[in-house]
């Protein structure tokens, strides 16, 4: 996909949970707060909590207010817990997980196992992405939000050219398989794009510049066949600048073991925050806009 303009700056935000959203939040809104333009990129491309964020970022609602939203606990979306243990959706991945050298066989693999699941009531989730997302239109700016067909394995991306509600592609790009049921859009299955890429980063190849917000840093667990490190490597190749931005130590840390644990999004959104304002000037620099 090369449909960027010549120069011009494309951002990317990876899947991590409500975690992963909080911490995006913070780092943006401690960027907006430094002084760096962070809603003048020509292109947003959204995976799983990405795409939350990225529906959130042009929502028309100030950083300011979405960064309460995490906050304060008077503002934050009421989100489920899973009730699936870690060793249960690891036996119930596990048919997958054997055909980790073929992604295409593991992403259908996937998808069929999270077809077959139980899960949480799916309205009872659709509730929750429409809690989400302060305004439910595509925004002017071009937003892609990335999806995984359940089925065929392959990838799908949703804009505002696709006849696809915002809050459809939203739920489908966050629909964690084994964890969240899939999310049915046109009489076919979607799950989690993180399924594919953490970040899928390489769709924004043809931009000048490139900055990518990716929660779980360089790691992966269930994607498979497109990974960030190769993804820069790729990008950089071909011309584009990038500028990867993963928590710090004590983000880390605000995050912890469980992303999807909606107890981490106040410490998560102000570790984010506290982690822009060290890397306020780098970000600046990388864009050509001075700090303040």
């Amino acid at each position: 996909m090369t449909d960027d303009k010549p120069g011009s700056a494309s951002l990317v935000l990876g899947g991590g949970g409500v975690a992963g959203i909080a911490w995006m939040t913070g780092v943006l809104h401690g960027l907006q707060q430094a002084g760096v333009e962070v809603a003048g990129f020509e292109r947003v491309i959204g995976t799983s909590a990405g795409a939350a964020v990225a529906a959130q970022l042009h929502s028309g609602l100030p950083l300011a207010q979405l960064f309460q939203r995490q906050v304060d606990p008077a503002q934050q979306v009421a989100e489920l817990v899973p009730t699936i243990s870690k060793f249960r959706l690891l036996l119930r991945l596990l048919p997958a997980l054997l055909a980790r050298k073929d992604p295409q066989r593991f992403r259908q693999r996937v998808g069929a196992a999270a077809l077959k699941a139980s899960s949480v009531d799916p309205a009872a989730r659709y509730r929750v992405i429409e809690q989400r997302l302060p305004a439910r239109e595509w925004p002017a700016v071009q937003l892609d939000i990335v999806v995984v067909d359940a089925a065929s394995g392959d990838m799908v991306v949703f804009n505002r050219d696709a006849g696809v509600s915002l809050t459809d592609a939203v739920a489908a790009s966050c629909a964690v398989p084994g964890i969240w049921p899939p999310v049915r859009i046109n009489d076919t299955d979607y799950i989690d794009g993180g399924l594919r890429s953490a970040t899928n980063a390489d769709l924004a190849a043809g931009a000048a510049s490139v900055v990518v917000l990716a929660p779980m840093g360089y790691q992966s667990f269930l994607n498979t066949g497109s990974h960030l490190r190769e993804e820069v490597a790729g990008l950089e190749a071909a011309g584009t600048r990038v500028l990867v931005i993963v928590p710090d130590q004590q983000a880390k840390q605000a995050i912890g073991a469980n992303p999807l644990d909606p107890a981490t999004r106040a410490p998560a959104a102000q570790a984010g925050q506290q982690q822009a304002a060290m890397i306020a000037g780098e970000v600046a620099r990388f864009l050509g806009a001075p700090a303040q």
